[in-house]
């Protein structure tokens, strides 16, 4: 049975080496502290379970959705954003709801890319940026995203004329899984780049809320004439700590908006009514929960980083998202062999850099999805079994 050749350009092996090892390790006795994949591990609010539970015992919310979703889910979704980051939207033409964000990000390319066509895509950057450019034919020209420049695409350094190929930019602030930010003058940037060179700006924004130390992500809808040129994707997957009920926005432009609904009209009839009314909770929820939950991750990033530079592994502390990217310690040149070796000899589980493009060599992405306790017992078997020579770390 012969694949398509496309499906050699889908899932990185890194990722399935690291779970393939996670079984070995797990099955020879050792307790596994993952923290790889970027899953909530606490539950949504009381108010948004009752909701739901509410919403699957009424019989009328079993038929279609329709893949433009509820109009009481779209209108939450925009009084949220006027409320959040002081954005106009209309719920009839600028928001579409989605099966988790990742959905949109996968399909928006199926509206605009032929084979051959190009995207600016991160690098590193989230897999999906890469996986569905994949599956539509595109090519991907990679925007590096470096520490000197503060993890954002130098955009004068992109050639002219692949500037003017490009159809596509994919942007994603706070960032998986670099854990950088961007200001408000530099979505300005890229609001003229984008004029200038036509093409369409896709703006993942799912960490928004899981900020720290008083800082607050801005909306590249923010930036003037951004809703001329592009879109911006939402979750309530990490916020509200509903990643398995699969529902997510696209905000923005009205045009794409419209395209991206053709596309998935033709591929699924629309999220569960029960869960985008779970939704609908979600969104109207009082800004203290979200605050909490921010708080939360906030001491699990300084359990995490004050305890490994205790050990001489210097992490920068990120203003916002729910990951660390660590520049692998001093003496280590590989992310795929440190990983493995932290995971044979602590049962500790990180991703290595390289699964998110060639620039995520020299770092692994840690994921702060266990309690305080648990992060506490990974310095400690880390600080058992490595001594690493103090770096300093800007």
């Amino acid at each position: 049975m012969e694949k398509s050749t496309r499906m050699n350009k889908l899932a990185s092996a890194a990722f399935t080496e690291m779970d393939n090892l996670r079984r070995r390790v797990q099955a020879q006795g050792m307790d596994i502290i993952n923290l790889s994949i970027g899953s909530p591990d606490l539950p949504p609010s009381p108010e948004v379970m009752a909701t739901l539970e509410r919403a699957i015992l009424n019989g009328e919310n079993y038929g279609y959705a329709l893949s433009d979703g509820l109009e009481v889910f779209r209108q939450a979704v925009a009084h949220w954003y006027r409320r959040r980051f002081e954005v106009e939207l209309d719920p009839d033409t600028e928001v579409l709801s989605l099966m988790g964000s990742q959905d949109g990000l996968s399909h928006i390319f199926l509206a605009y890319i032929d084979p051959g066509d190009v995207a600016l895509i991160p690098d590193p950057g989230y897999p999906v940026y890469s996986s569905g450019l994949a599956l539509a034919g595109g090519e991907k020209y990679p925007m590096p995203l470096l520490a000197e420049n503060d993890f954002l695409p130098d955009l004068g350094s992109i050639p002219v004329d692949v500037a003017k190929k490009a159809k596509l930019m994919f942007l994603n602030y706070p960032n998986n899984p670099v854990a950088a930010v961007a200001p408000i003058s530099f979505f300005a940037e890229v609001v003229d780049f984008a004029k200038t060179f036509d093409l369409i700006v896709c703006h993942d924004i799912a960490y928004s809320e899981l900020a720290y130390d008083g800082y607050r992500p801005v909306s590249f809808l923010q930036a003037p004439g951004a809703k001329e040129v592009g879109v911006e994707f939402h979750s309530l997957s990490k916020t509200f700590n509903m990643a398995g009920c699969r529902l997510g926005m696209v905000v923005g432009n009205r045009e794409v908006i419209k395209d991206l609904a053709v596309i998935k009209s033709n591929i699924d009839y629309g999220v569960f009514k029960a869960i985008q009314l779970a939704g609908v909770a979600a969104l109207e929820s009082p800004r203290t929960w979200v605050e909490n939950m921010a708080a939360i991750y906030a001491r699990r990033r300084d359990v995490l980083v004050d305890g490994l530079a205790s050990l001489g592994w210097n992490i920068p502390k990120p203003k916002a998202s729910m990951f660390l990217w660590a520049p692998l310690p001093a003496g280590y040149h590989s992310s795929q062999s440190f990983a493995e070796e932290l995971l044979w000899k602590t049962g500790v589980v990180v991703v290595p850099g390289l699964t998110f493009g060639q620039r995520g060599e020299g770092f692994v992405r840690i994921a702060l999805v266990c309690d305080e306790m648990r992060l506490i017992e990974a310095v400690r078997r880390i600080g058992e079994n490595f001594r690493f020579e103090p770096q300093v770390v800007g």
